[in-house]
């Protein structure tokens, strides 16, 4: 049976659909075939790009950065020689607060009823000074005297006229009666001073012995009249000398048990050891510098950078900032003590520092104003040794030789060498 033209033409339309429908889905099959080289080209990282930052101009400095604990500068125990006393060393007042302070030439505690005055000196007082006491401990006592105002004389090391009346200035100063010398030392005075007394009697006698016997009539040899009157004037000059040393040694003395010297003062008081009433023994009182300051701990290599007189400054954590000054660097076991002293302290900042933990910083170096910098990551070195940076010019890295100053907190100072350019704003090479 033949077919109509109708039923002929839904076959080649369906024929047609199909052919189209075929080719769609190879179409978007042959899209989604990829070749290794089209993959691997997808797949891949791209290209690495130079990380930059630009070239700065700043000031650079670097520092000791520490914690360290505040304290009064160089404590000391106050020890009073009672040795001398032939009563017990009773305080009868003048005893201190904590927390006071002691001045050179002031009576920093009264025992027995006498003063007992801080001086400044090295050497303790260890023994009573008087009139022909010689040694160290006389030299140092004209000095002080002498730094005080009180005139000694001629400072050397011997206590002499002029120190006795010294000290007694330095008592009148302190407002107490200077010391006495001891008994015997007066009556050696009152009994050369009998003696005195007779060789003048006697020379006198012997005087009118010879204006009698030159009266006599006839009389012509007064050879032992004569005789009286010249050992009579002898005597009185032995008599008198031996007054003028028995007055010399009957001099104003220094008793050991009143005065103290103390490397320093003044001085805070940080603790008493007696009370009104108690008797001495030994430590009386303990004392620190006047002035407060703060000691951290370095090691040998950070010591190595440090230096007596650099400036420094600790933070009193609200932000306030502290100027300061390093005043000494010891040595402590394997270790450095580095005891750093503020310029000035207001009587708030004084008080809440006391016992405080505090953050120090030390600058040991610094530019001479502001000076190209990059970060330490942008230097490296060339085969031969010397520094350089990568500079990003154009698209192109150019290397730069440089010369590689101070660094600090991360960055280095740098000059370019030779005829190379590097100029604040280029992009130096940090990373990749």
């Amino acid at each position: 049976m033949t077919a109509s033209p109708k039923s002929r033409r839904r076959v080649l339309v369906g024929v047609s659909a199909v052919a189209t429908l075929s080719l769609g889905v190879g179409v978007a099959a042959g899209s989604r075939i990829q070749s290794p080289e089209d993959a691997a080209a997808k797949t891949a990282a791209p290209s690495a790009s130079q990380i930059t930052v630009p070239v700065e101009k700043k000031a650079l400095s670097s520092k000791v950065v520490g914690r360290g604990d505040t304290s009064f500068d160089g404590a000391v125990n106050v020890r009073v020689e009672t040795s001398g006393l032939r009563t017990p060393a009773v305080v009868t007042g003048k005893v201190p607060a904590v927390g006071s302070t002691i001045h050179e030439g002031k009576a920093l505690l009264e025992i027995t009823g006498r003063p007992v005055i801080g001086l400044a000196g090295v050497l303790p007082m260890y023994r009573t000074l008087s009139p022909g006491s010689r040694g160290p401990d006389v030299l140092q006592l004209e000095q002080t005297l002498d730094r005080l105002g009180f005139d000694p004389g001629t400072v050397d090391s011997k206590y002499d006229g002029g120190t006795a009346r010294a000290i007694e200035e330095l008592y009148e100063a302190a407002g107490y009666e200077a010391p006495e010398p001891e008994e015997q030392l007066t009556q050696a005075v009152d009994q050369a001073e009998k003696t005195v007394d007779q060789a003048k009697n006697a020379l006198r006698q012997a005087e009118a012995a010879l204006k009698q016997a030159k009266k006599q009539p006839g009389k012509t040899d007064f050879s032992v009249e004569q005789g009286q009157v010249d050992d009579a004037e002898e005597n009185l000059n032995d008599a008198e000398t031996a007054l003028a040393e028995a007055e010399f040694k009957a001099g104003t003395p220094l008793p050991v048990s009143e005065v103290v010297f103390v490397k320093t003062l003044p001085r805070r008081v940080d603790d008493v050891k007696v009370e009104r009433g108690g008797t001495v023994n030994g430590v009386v009182m303990s004392v620190s510098g006047a002035s407060l300051v703060v000691t951290l701990k370095v090691d040998a290599q950070t010591k190595e950078r440090l230096k007596v007189g650099m400036p420094a400054s600790f933070d009193l954590g609200d932000g306030t900032i502290v100027q300061a000054t390093v005043r000494r660097i010891t040595r402590n076991a394997d270790q450095y003590d580095v005891v750093v002293a503020p310029k000035s302290l207001t009587a708030a900042q004084l008080e809440r520092l006391r016992e405080a933990n505090v953050k120090v910083t030390i600058p040991v170096q610094s530019t001479n104003g502001k000076v190209l910098a990059v970060p330490v990551a942008a230097i490296s070195a060339g085969s031969d040794g010397s520094s350089r940076v990568e500079v990003l010019r154009e698209g192109k890295v150019e290397l730069v030789p440089v010369k590689v100053g101070l660094s600090a907190d991360g960055f280095a100072q740098v000059t370019p060498t030779g005829d190379a350019k590097l100029a604040e704003g280029d992009q130096v090479v940090v990373g990749r």
